[in-house]
């Protein structure tokens, strides 16, 4: 395949979302694919392109450790990637260069691959320098609807942890979201790699003797690292006298604030800030220390701290979701939620045997085994080869409009449009929304529902016209219709549950019209037999007693009162009804008898346009005073009271437009 990874950040920055970028490109290079990098650089003007790697200008923001933000259109540069010839494009950043790949591959008409490395919320300080509490809930809405949307825009998505995956599903991505760990090179991090001279040599440049403990930070020095905790925890380890260093591998905004913090509390000569390290010397560092440390919450993955253990070293951490089954408490490391708390598990190792020390060494490099970078191409590859198979064999739901008891949706594929009526269940079971992207397997499901829905709306007309028994539908389903039995008999089962068909409602309402008629008994046993009635039913109709007669009175006088009723959802519209016949004097027996003679069947089909009358009126009462969510929850209280149903006030609530608060 030819495939184009398109991010924020590329070599020589060296941070987590680079390494996972070149740990991908390797395996799939030496796996035989064709890669292209567009990326950035701190240029204002120029554009280059050398070693399938395209430059594109930006400005570097040095507040954000040097990010190099870029505009998401580049006309010039999109000559260069149609030539590419490319299959596939994989988007490592949702704003900048990730907007770009959403553009061309809407314009080049390829399948989008997206992964969210980056947990947005957690890096609103940078814009928030005021630290105000109602600028940071809009930051982070903010944050939550543009990842939706992005999220939203892409083929297939990959999340690198579990915790991110909830994240992105708390923000409202519906589609599926892959779990793959960011692969790595365990073998770079083997200790044999490094030999004993340089390690000797790493603790000497940096005056660690060999009997002081060297406890290790890599990565960014940033206010979201919370290195300032693990500062004043090895305070604490300091005070007590233990033999040990801090140091910390990396750069960024908060170098300079950390180490006028750690000059305060008089640690110049304990904690080593020995600035950035190019990718091929990290592995040293790892080997070269002791213990690695990081007290950051706001990792989506953590790759130091899969590196830390993949070079044998403890992780000392504070627990986080993304660190579950990584971490594991005394066997490959240690949990703190306080700095003294740090200082407490840093002490205890301290004075474990070795032999035990050995075994937590031992556990560390065994326990991230499974993020072995061949395991994460051939993860990654499944992705591709579903997101390029999902593309050109996929479909849109572009519209959706509730229909009497169905869903019309309108799908738009590739080269044509589909519309299909499903029924209210499978539109709900499937998560079926507009914007949903489907595989051509979920639309052929979506017929095959659709010709259920056809029959149940062939069955209704036909009730509407004259009441039928249950045996006459059957036949008719089965002479008529190619349904399977299985279906006719739940199709026939529905219509029972919602009143359409009732034998006894039926052979109630036909003895007294064939005795109306004078037909004697023997004639009216064998022609309801003949529809399917069972005999005792029949002879228990026949045999009723003479309250048939205040029955039948109030089954005439509801008939001719039911039209007044109008305008009315059909739970209150059966309500009034019950107080009517009250009120005129008939007893609760009777008006349940009358209740369960009564066809509701136009009601019933006329129910959701009723409830888009009464939702618009609603609307226009409540939306002089409401916006968005609260318009939207006064309207769906308003709906429920007046006796709707709540999965009918949702399908209409859904078809109409709202405007975000």
């Amino acid at each position: 395949m030819r495939i184009a990874l398109f991010a924020d950040t590329y070599l020589p920055d060296i941070n987590g979302v680079v390494s996972s970028i070149i740990t991908l490109q390797r395996e799939l290079e030496k796996n035989g694919h064709d890669v292209f990098v567009v990326t950035t650089h701190p240029s204002l003007l120029h554009t280059s392109y050398e070693n399938n790697v395209l430059r594109l200008p930006g400005v570097e923001l040095k507040s954000l450790y040097g990010y190099v933000l870029t505009s998401p259109i580049h006309i010039a540069a999109l000559n260069t990637i149609r030539d590419m010839k490319l299959d596939l494009i994989h988007a490592h950043t949702e704003f900048g260069i990730g907007i770009f790949a959403r553009i061309v591959a809407k314009m080049l008409k390829l399948p989008l691959v997206s992964t969210y490395h980056t947990t947005y919320e957690d890096y609103t300080h940078y814009v928030n320098i005021f630290n105000l509490k109602s600028f940071e809930r809009v930051a982070r809405k903010t944050v939550s609807r543009l990842s939706k949307m992005y999220g939203s825009s892409c083929t297939e998505m990959i999340s690198p942890s579990q915790k991110t995956k909830e994240m992105l599903i708390r923000y409202g991505i519906k589609k599926d979201i892959y779990v793959i760990p960011t692969g790595l090179d365990l073998e770079k991090f083997d200790r044999v790699q490094t030999s004993r001279e340089k390690i000797d040599q790493i603790r000497t440049q940096y005056g660690v003797k060999q009997d002081e403990l060297l406890i290790l930070y890599v990565g960014r020095i940033a206010k979201e690292k919370s290195i300032d905790v693990v500062i004043e925890g090895f305070s604490h380890i300091d005070a007590a006298k233990y033999p040990a260093k801090l140091m910390i591998v990396g750069a960024g905004p908060e170098e300079e604030h950390l180490k006028d913090y750690v000059g305060r509390l008089g640690l110049g000569d304990k904690v080593i800030f020995t600035g950035k390290k190019t990718s091929s010397e990290i592995p040293s560092y790892y080997h070269s220390a002791d213990v690695f440390v990081s007290a950051s919450l706001t990792e989506t993955q953590g790759m130091t701290f899969i590196e830390a253990l993949a070079s044998e070293l403890p992780v000392f951490a504070r627990p986080d979701d993304v660190l579950n089954g990584l971490v594991i408490e005394g066997e490959t490391g240690c949990y703190f939620n306080s700095p003294a708390e740090f200082a407490q598990k840093i002490e205890e190792y301290i004075e474990k045997p070795l032999e035990v020390k050995d075994a937590v060494r031992m556990k560390s490099k065994a326990h991230v085994a499974e993020y072995d970078s061949r395991v994460f191409y051939q993860s990654i590859m499944k992705v591709y080869y579903a997101a390029v198979s999902h593309y050109h064999n996929s479909y849109t739901l572009v519209n959706v409009h509730a229909k009497n008891d169905a869903v019309e949706c309108l799908f738009t594929g590739k080269e044509d449009n589909l519309k299909v009526t499903v029924s209210i269940e499978t539109f709900l079971k499937k998560g079926l929304r507009r914007d949903k992207v489907i595989s051509e397997e979920t639309l052929q499901e979506l017929m095959l529902d659709e010709k259920v829905v056809k029959a149940y709306q062939a069955c209704i007309r036909k009730l509407t016209l004259r009441d039928r028994t249950r045996k006459e539908m059957y036949d008719y389903l089965t002479q008529e219709t190619e349904l399977p039995i299985k279906q006719i008999n739940e199709l026939i089962e529905v219509m029972e549950q919602r009143g359409y068909i009732d034998d006894l409602r039926y052979v109630n309402s036909a003895v007294m019209n064939l005795r109306t008629l004078l037909q004697g008994r023997k004639k009216i046993v064998r022609s309801l037999m003949q529809k399917g009635i069972p005999y005792e039913m029949i002879e228990k109709a026949l045999t009723e007693d003479i309250t048939d007669d205040e029955v039948n009175l109030a089954q005439r006088w509801a008939e001719k009162t039911l039209p007044s009723i109008k305008d009315k959802s059909l739970r209150l519209k059966k309500q009034l009804m019950r107080q009517k016949l009250h009120a005129q004097g008939f007893e609760s027996s009777i008006s349940d008898l009358v209740m369960q003679r009564l066809n509701f069947a136009d009601d019933e089909r006329q129910e959701l346009d009723r409830l888009r009358k009464t939702a618009a009126k609603a609307r226009k009462r409540y939306e002089t005073k409401s916006t968005g969510s609260k318009l939207r929850n006064q309207i769906y209280r308003y709906l429920g009271s007046q006796g709707y149903q709540a999965e009918d006030i949702y399908l209409v609530l859904n078809e109409m437009e709202w405007k975000d608060d």
